[in-house]
């Protein structure tokens, strides 16, 4: 009998693996009859009830989770959301907090001591403050086990790499990854660049011709700029240009403090670059003073800029995130240092509006004789991601695991990205994937969206990016054909005029990861002098840089001075030899 059952099993898990997302397919009459007799054939020799699994609408769950993300809640009765519930018994509560706002409820999870803690963690913490305080779940049992297959092949070729090394905990898994975990041989890669760039809006390149964006200094870039708001003050609904601003907000200082790295050509290694396994701060050195010496110039010429008009934002190092998103949506920002998915919902509320003309390209402008390296390999941000809370029972962590092993089935994650076979996305005789112009115009709209995705957990669950064992993309967007097919006409224009088939193609071809990279994910531990100088390096550009780059014309030396003073009052050395240890370790291990 367990023989019968154990094949039969298997039998309807190799249909639904070959279907690959046929959702909403019913069986042929000649089949149905054959699946009924041995239905019935199994009934008629099962001699112990059948063991329903921990998930399904016999055993309802609701999950609390706490959810990092710029995306919104979703709307009561979310088509997605009631399939979850009907097929696997879970409803979930989501607290949704704003990047900007995760260090200070992280803050205070800790403080709790584990009182209030979600029984999911879905954050995007690069400290890993949570890990260290004892906050998560180590994983590496529930894994070994057996149980959650999806989850241990998810882990396994990286298990070294994911595991926790950094003191305060046991050595082991806490997180799983929520990006760039990539499936298939060659995997289907997203078709935009969500990393680093100096972005412009395109209509300031199409109102100068389409220049050539190869070999972009800083000098050219703000000139780019300038001259367009010199002619267009105002964008055509009456509202002042901003020609340049950047996030400074909690979360997201880089945005202010990592142009130097790129302008000399380093990758995003964070607050170091990283010379022979060697790491340094860049942090007042000369490269640092020339970006911010230029951004001041800049700020100095608002006063020439006509009507209301700036060409630095003033409020630049003030604003939340809101005000940042808001005044990319409403198409006033023409340029800004970013990463492209820092930007993610302003830009979608642009297409959803038709503004295609007010989305942005990367451009990446050097200093003279360095070498763009912007685009880097896509890699796994270990620290962020899924993770368990520590705080509930070993019964209660094995329900939640059986969740996310389902979720990381084809069948869900296609039902999370592509939405339901028939509804959001059809299938070609070939077996691609593809959208009709309503499918993509709904997911481009986020009204649709909070009724129709789970956009948020969508964003931080871990995926199955890359190619789908039936040949198809995870995701619409990175589905070749689909991508073509969805541009809008001025979009297709656009490319045409820069002679390129996609975003990425802005941005430089990126030579392979050093076995370091990326420096920013090394842990220093909490309290460490390591640590402490870290917090100090930030504290000293959030007080020291806004006055920088405002600094009225003849006292920038005087400001950048102060600077430099209080960097040399920090205890640099400790910083920068703890990530050089951190370096080496990782350049040891060629594994991990």
């Amino acid at each position: 009998m367990k023989k019968l059952l154990i094949a039969l099993l298997l039998l309807s898990l190799v249909l639904v693996f070959a279907a690959c997302g046929r959702d909403n397919d019913e069986p042929e009459p000649e089949q149905q009859q054959e699946e009924q007799g041995e239905q019935q054939q199994q009934e008629e020799q099962q001699e112990e009830p059948e063991d329903m699994g921990l998930l399904g609408p016999h055993n309802p769950i609701e999950i609390s989770m706490l959810l990092v993300t710029t995306e919104v809640a979703p709307a009561p009765g979310n088509r997605i959301a009631v399939l979850m519930e009907e097929r696997l018994g879970v409803t979930i509560s989501y607290e949704i907090v704003t990047p900007e706002m995760q260090a200070e409820r992280i803050s205070v999870l800790i403080a709790g001591g584990g009182a209030g803690l979600p029984d999911i963690l879905a954050t995007g913490e690069v400290e890993a403050r949570l890990t260290e305080a004892g906050a998560k779940l180590r994983l590496d049992p529930f894994i070994d086990s057996g149980r959650f297959p999806n989850i241990y092949n998810h882990v396994a070729p990286y298990r070294a790499r994911l595991s926790w090394r950094g003191g305060g905990v046991d050595d082991g898994l806490y997180t799983l990854p929520n990006y760039n975990r990539f499936y298939g041989n060659p995997p289907l890669l997203s078709p935009t660049h969500y990393g680093t760039g100096f972005f412009l809006q395109k209509r300031v390149l199409e109102w100068h011709g389409f220049p050539d964006l190869s070999n972009m200094t800083l000098e050219r870039y703000f000139q780019l700029i300038e001259e367009f708001i010199m002619e267009n003050p105002y964008t055509p609904e009456g509202l002042p240009h901003i020609g340049f601003t950047f996030p400074a907000f909690p979360g997201r200082v880089w945005g202010m403090t990592n142009p130097p790295m790129f302008l000399a050509g380093f990758p995003n290694d964070g607050g170091v670059i990283v010379r022979d396994g060697v790491a340094s701060i860049y942090a007042g050195t000369e490269y640092d003073h020339r970006y911010f010496y230029h951004l001041n110039q800049m700020f100095l010429r608002n006063g020439l800029m006509p009507g209301e008009s700036v060409l630095v934002d003033p409020e630049a190092t003030t604003q939340s995130q809101d005000m940042y998103f808001a005044n990319v949506a409403n198409g006033r920002v023409l340029g800004m240092h970013d990463q492209r998915w820092g930007f993610g919902s302003p830009h979608d509320s642009l297409v959803a509006t038709g503004q295609f003309n007010r989305t942005f390209v990367p451009t990446m402008p050097t200093f003279d004789g360095r070498a763009p390296w912007y685009a880097d390999r896509d890699v796994m941000n270990i620290h962020q991601g899924f993770a368990i809370s520590s705080m509930v029972s070993e019964e209660r962590a094995e329900h939640l695991l059986a969740f996310v092993d389902t979720i990381l089935s084809e069948e869900w994650q296609i039902l999370l990205s592509w939405g339901q076979e028939g509804l959001d996305y059809h299938i070609g005789p070939d077996g691609i994937f593809y959208r009709t112009p309503e499918q993509r115009l709904n997911y481009d709209d986020t009204i649709w969206r909070q009724h129709n995705r789970l956009m948020g957990f969508l964003d931080m669950m871990p995926k199955l990016q890359g190619t789908l064992s039936c040949g198809n993309a995870f995701t619409p967007g990175h589905q070749p054909l689909e991508f073509m097919d969805g541009l809008d006409e001025y979009d297709r224009w656009f490319l045409e005029q820069y002679d390129k088939r996609t975003w990425r193609d802005f941005v430089n071809d990126p030579p392979p990861n050093p076995p370091h990279y990326p420096a920013w994910q090394i842990s220093v531990g909490s309290g460490t002098p390591a640590d402490m100088a870290r917090s100090e390096l930030e504290v000293a550009a959030l007080q020291h840089l806004p006055a920088i780059i405002m600094a009225p014309d003849g006292q920038f030396d005087t400001r950048w001075a102060d600077y430099i003073a209080h960097i040399d009052r920090i205890d640099v050395a400790a910083f920068e030899e703890a990530m050089t240890a951190g370096i080496q370790e990782r350049i040891r291990n060629l594994g991990y």
